[in-house]
């Protein structure tokens, strides 16, 4: 019998081959200049080439001013970035992939800048990524955003879209979650603003609904536009909504009416179970899923091929999205069709303090089926 997770699906108005997603993932892969280099359109291509149906990419910084999270991260804020991106996207739509441009600002759990921007002014929880920059330690306390910084986030990520859309991007994903800035403002202990982007949960996700409203009114109804939310944080991961499923409720459905194509539940770092469920157990993929009607991403621990159709077909989720379980197994629609061994992700892959071609041959060089045998 095929695994569901290799079925065809209808995303808004763009067909997906199959359900396999790869996830977003921070790779600092650039060369310090923001523009996405030969190296990633390769690394993104061996995605598509493994037979992904949609490939969302790392986060990509969307102004100049305080967005950038982490030193040689990717941008797409000017002619020469977009550039480099389109490259990518050409190489990766060669294999009949769809693939989706993340944009992200740091806030205050940027690794790059001194001068941080924040919803309130309050220093972030635990020390910073070690592998990401060379600064460690304490983030620094950020500034609290005034309405006209407030107004330049949304300028960014509605001109990044137009950019996604110019480099031929079928879609764009705005990533509200993971602790970065516009999760920064939904989450309590990090907003403790009295102006309408604080105080209550729907003047918390205001900043997220707004720039979802603009950007799905700057596109043709075939250009998605995605919201990833999620329940821990880069710097929390055991946090849970303190509200569980009324949370939910009201997250989901304020992002539903903004015009959002998808919602992509992130739960990274201890599996689904961990990150995807409440308090008391309850599946928060699988409430967005019943109360939207839109279609829903699940992630965590899901490249086990068992684990993955549970997910599905229970109703948790449409599609599951891989990350280091997509490192591991970057064919890993194949496989499954194939029925052959998953890899299971090992941290040695990583080898913080190279550079990006390095980094790229050594994980090719971990992996049990080489790229150019797919």
């Amino acid at each position: 019998m095929t695994h569901i997770a290799l079925k065809n699906f209808q995303m808004g108005r763009q067909k997906l081959k199959n359900r396999a997603v790869l996830a977003p993932m921070s790779r600092v892969s650039t060369r310090g200049d923001g523009i996405p280099t030969i190296a990633m359109a390769d690394y993104y291509e061996r995605y598509a080439s493994g037979d992904f149906g949609l490939i969302i990419t790392e986060g990509t910084y969307t102004d100049r001013f305080f967005s950038q999270a982490y030193p040689n991260q990717p941008g797409i804020t000017n002619a020469q970035q977009l550039d480099g991106w389109k490259r990518t996207v050409d190489q990766t739509k060669q294999h009949d992939t769809k693939i989706i441009l993340q944009l992200m600002h740091g806030g205050a759990l940027s690794q790059h800048l001194s001068n941080t921007r924040a919803p309130s002014r309050i220093e972030p929880m635990r020390n910073m990524l070690p592998g990401y920059s060379r600064k460690q330690g304490r983030y620094p306390i950020p500034q609290a955003m005034n309405l006209a910084e407030i107004d330049q986030v949304i300028e960014g990520f509605i001109n990044s879209s137009q950019k996604a859309k110019e480099a031929g991007f079928d879609g764009v994903e705005i990533h509200s979650a993971n602790g970065y800035l516009l999760d920064q403002f939904i989450t309590p202990y990090t907003n403790t603003r009295e102006d309408q982007y604080g105080g209550s949960l729907g003047n918390r996700i205001r900043l997220t609904t707004e720039i979802t409203e603009l950007i799905r009114q700057f596109h043709t109804d075939d250009f998605i536009v995605g919201v990833r939310l999620s329940q821990g944080k880069v710097n929390d991961f055991d946090y849970l909504w303190e509200g569980g499923l009324e949370y939910g409720r009201i997250l989901f459905n304020a992002v539903a009416n903004a015009g959002a194509t998808y919602i992509h539940f992130a739960s990274e770092g201890k599996g689904f179970d961990h990150g995807s469920l409440t308090r008391n157990g309850e599946s928060l993929p699988k409430l967005a899923k019943e109360i939207t009607n839109l279609p829903v991403i699940a992630n965590g621990g899901l490249h086990h091929p068992n684990e993955s159709e549970r997910i599905l077909n229970d109703g948790h989720a449409d599609l599951i999205a891989l990350g280091t379980g997509a490192i591991a197994n970057p064919d890993w629609p194949r496989k499954i069709e194939r029925n052959e061994e998953i890899n299971e992700f090992t941290p040695d892959v990583f080898q913080f303090g190279v550079d990006i071609d390095s980094q790229m041959k050594f994980e090719h060089s971990q992996l049990t089926t080489p790229l150019d045998a797919l």
